[in-house]
């Protein structure tokens, strides 16, 4: 907890001290003040409404127990079991079988399965997926993972003004598409990286480890995990790759889309299937 506490202060830091650089090299002295404004804004943004934004992102419903019977007793049990509060629960209409959790604490969490999920998978299996997903909750992952999107998102933001600026700034000249193009070569990396220093692999093993030893048994999220892996390659997602961090198996696999590589932070699903069967819970 204090690790992820610390990543995300470095990460909102980060994103306040980028607005800031730009703002100066826009308009000097006073340009620094609005681009301090404006990172402190951005930042307090990222921290506040993170979850709001990944669950807009994901264009997903709020969803009540009458509405989801089956998907609202299987998280009320688990949380039960886990002695943790009850998150807010929301279903997403991508056809894409996947899932995420997002939210500051365990106090403002929420959990959002696809609707491709929740035809896809056995209830077990189902249930493999929300103890992985609470198990981000308990380990205190899921506000970094949020914040850690957002910031990336706002530097691409920043990338992709850079690339229209040039374009549209200035004509249709060959100097100004160069310098959108490398403004795009250098920013999206840099976005990358700070998504990567702050989402360790280790994460997706750990809420791995964590889920199964809720349910004594791997096998469940084993058999979910090859399942939304082979989904993934054949059903699209329309999605940002610097919020596909946060699903549980990267909702972008399998296709080719700009700078997607640079955001993986999801171990091999052959590794962490071969984990949950290896391991007796």
């Amino acid at each position: 907890m204090i690790v992820n506490t610390v990543k995300t202060t470095v990460l909102l830091a980060v994103l306040g001290a980028l607005f800031m650089g730009i703002g100066a090299a826009v308009a000097g002295t006073a340009g620094l003040a609005v681009g301090l404004a404006v990172g402190v804004l951005f930042a307090g943004g990222s921290y506040w409404f993170s979850d709001t934004l990944a669950i807009k992102a994901a264009r997903a419903r709020p969803v009540t127990r009458e509405q989801a019977p089956e998907f609202y007793d299987l998280v009320e049990d688990l949380t039960r079991r886990a002695g943790m509060p009850m998150p807010a629960l929301y279903i997403s209409p991508e056809r894409q079988p996947n899932a995420f959790a997002t939210g500051r604490n365990e106090h403002h969490a929420a959990v959002c399965c696809t609707q491709g999920i929740l035809q896809a998978l056995s209830p077990d299996e189902l249930r493999g997926v929300l103890a992985h997903e609470l198990s981000h909750v308990r380990n205190h992952d899921i506000l970094i993972s949020s914040v850690a999107a957002a910031v990336a998102l706002g530097i691409m933001f920043v990338a992709r003004l850079a690339m229209f600026g040039a374009i549209f700034g200035g004509g249709r000249s060959r100097d100004g598409n160069i310098f959108g193009l490398l403004a795009m070569m250098i920013l999206a990396p840099i976005a990358a990286m700070f998504v990567q220093m702050a989402l360790s692999r280790s994460r997706e093993y750990q809420a791995d480890a964590s889920g199964a030893h809720l349910l004594h048994d791997g096998e469940p999220l084993a058999r979910a995990l090859e399942k939304i892996e082979a989904y993934a390659k054949q059903v699209p997602m329309n999605v940002n790759p610097a919020e596909a961090t946060a699903y549980i198996i990267n909702p972008l696999t399998g296709r080719r889309v700009s700078y997607a590589g640079l955001f993986s932070t999801h171990p091999p699903t052959a590794e962490r299937v071969a984990r949950l069967r290896d391991h007796r819970w």
